[in-house]
């Protein structure tokens, strides 16, 4: 999908040098899977609470294909 499809869905976007992360809130199951897989990338007790530079963009892709939801998805820059 492209960037504009994933805003107008209601994702929001957070932004890194490689890799932009978007996230759909009410999407989302909680399982856990992104903040297990990185807490240094999604963590909860911080805002914004994805932070798409603090681990390679390879790692990054590989938590969000975890995502059971859909609720994560990304675009390579």
């Amino acid at each position: 999908m492209k960037e504009k499809e994933l805003l107008d869905l209601g994702y929001k976007k957070y932004s890194g040098d490689n890799i932009d992360i978007f996230f759909h809130q009410e999407i989302c199951e909680h399982s856990g899977k992104c903040i297990n897989g990185s807490n240094k990338v999604f963590d909860t007790d911080r805002r914004p609470w994805i932070v798409a530079d603090n681990e390679n963009y390879e790692k990054v892709k590989n938590i969000i294909h975890q995502c059971p939801s859909g609720a994560l998805k990304y675009i390579l820059k």
